[in-house]
């Protein structure tokens, strides 16, 4: 049995067929970086494609989701958390070089949002909130420089 699965394979990769066992998480785990190198490479992708609002917001969550998973022991957490990061990765770069270097993001699926769990419901409304405070122009913390009209011009 193990021969002609081989086989299968092997006539498979010959003609550049994909099998339905690539699933995103599969193929984002087959190239798998270790934890410190994902951070450093996340945190570069954010400087490089993101604008300075999105980024600074980016990376204040990847270094306190970092921080809050690295006593994790399990393996299998270790591999699902540092694959669903690498596929983020993966999605940034690839939307970085089709868009010439910006990166907008995407919509969510809505079949998405009805399997989402109320904590996590909850936990998006408290991400609009927060993105919508850091994007508000009204509420910016830095306003651009009143106009002198004392007539002391030099």
């Amino acid at each position: 049995m193990r021969a002609s699965w081989l086989l299968g394979m092997k006539r498979t990769l010959r003609l550049g067929v994909e099998t339905a066992s690539h699933s995103p998480v599969q193929m984002a785990s087959d190239m798998l970086l270790p934890p410190k190198q994902l951070f450093r490479a996340l945190l570069r992708a954010h400087r490089l494609h993101l604008p300075l609002e999105m980024r600074s917001l980016g990376d204040d969550y990847v270094k306190a989701e970092f921080r809050r998973h690295q006593n994790i022991d399990n393996p299998l957490h270790i591999v699902g958390f540092c694959s669903q990061w690498k596929m983020y990765l993966d999605a940034i770069l690839r939307e970085a070089q089709n868009s010439n270097g910006e990166v907008h993001g995407k919509s969510l699926d809505p079949h998405l949002i009805d399997r989402f769990s109320d904590e996590q419901l909850y936990q998006l409304y408290e991400l609009k909130l927060a993105t919508s405070d850091v994007f508000d122009p009204e509420k910016a913390q830095s306003k651009p420089p009143a106009p002198d009209n004392s007539g002391d011009t030099p």
